[in-house]
């Protein structure tokens, strides 16, 4: 475990982490329910942990505001290091209403922009960022969507990481190197010889998006290569959705939420356990 006086926000949570060559696991947050399990989780295992909430989650609850005030309660109470992490803002003002809340650290995603337009917005965002102490997070590269391609055009240019880290000032990058958002089985393969060499170009540390479709072995590979960051959503959706089909179909006579949602939590805090257990254990390195 990482200890809590060592950790200074998103940068020293993920230098300290790279530096073991280990990992920091990053769930997203849907229901507040999710940031109850994912940090009981962390509680088990004696990790850090980073809750994060997407733009769509914020659609979803028709205001930023309630979802990440809960989700900063919790981690204020928790017995573990827990960070509240925006997760892939499109919107700058988006993330400007995160700062006033409070809000820890931030991933401003302007991947789909051209690299120059990208550059300049993301130097923006980083700057207002940084003059409120918080760290940001940005992605180069196309990770993949909900289609589950792994195309080699989306992959991040080694060279090209290290100039747009130069260019804006992030304190993480997000790259693409084959793994894929909203994946349902854990069948991806990502490029750790490419990993080895934009960890060795790019002096902040990766984040590796789209991790549910990674096994326990290719998270392990991925970290020994040189990522940091590890986001997980699909996988804990996943989980936390057939725990509660389960209860429903063992007891179709219930009708107080709180039954069957706490076998959906269990599942979460379970998996979420087991997980940073598998990313938080030190790998050696994979150089180039």
């Amino acid at each position: 475990m990482i200890a809590p006086s060592t950790l200074h926000g998103l940068p020293g949570l993920l230098a300290e982490a790279r530096a073991q060559h280990t990992g920091v696991g990053a769930f997203n947050v849907v229901l507040l329910e999710h940031a109850e399990a994912i940090v009981a989780g962390a509680e088990e295992a004696g990790s850090p942990v980073i809750l994060q909430i997407s733009e769509n989650c914020v659609r979803y609850h028709g205001s930023l505001t309630p979802i990440l005030r809960g989700s900063l309660g919790i981690a204020a109470a928790a017995r573990v290091p827990v960070l509240v992490h925006l997760d892939h803002i499109e919107d700058p003002e988006l993330i400007m209403q995160g700062l006033r809340l409070g809000v820890d650290s931030v991933m401003y995603d302007g991947s789909g922009l051209d690299y120059a337009a990208n550059v300049d917005a993301t130097a923006r965002i980083a700057a207002r960022c940084h003059a409120a102490g918080v760290g940001i997070e940005a992605e180069l590269g196309r990770v993949g969507g909900k289609d589950g391609v792994h195309a080699p055009g989306v992959r991040t240019d080694p060279g090209e990481a290290a100039a747009f880290v130069a260019a804006t000032g992030v304190d993480a990058l997000a790259v693409a190197v084959g793994s894929s958002h909203a994946m349902q089985q854990r069948t991806a393969e990502v490029d750790r010889d490419l990993i080895a060499r934009l960890a060795t170009a790019v002096p902040v540390p990766l984040v590796l998006h789209g991790s549910s479709g990674l096994s326990d072995d290719q998270l392990r590979g991925a970290i020994a290569a040189g990522m940091t960051k590890i986001n997980i959503s699909t996988h804990l959706n996943g989980l936390f959705t057939r725990a509660i089909r389960a209860e429903l179909e063992q007891s179709p006579t219930t009708t107080d939420p709180r039954r069957y949602i706490a076998r959906g939590k269990s599942a979460i805090q379970t998996e979420t356990a087991r997980l940073l257990r598998l990313i938080t254990t030190q790998s050696p390195r994979i150089t180039q």
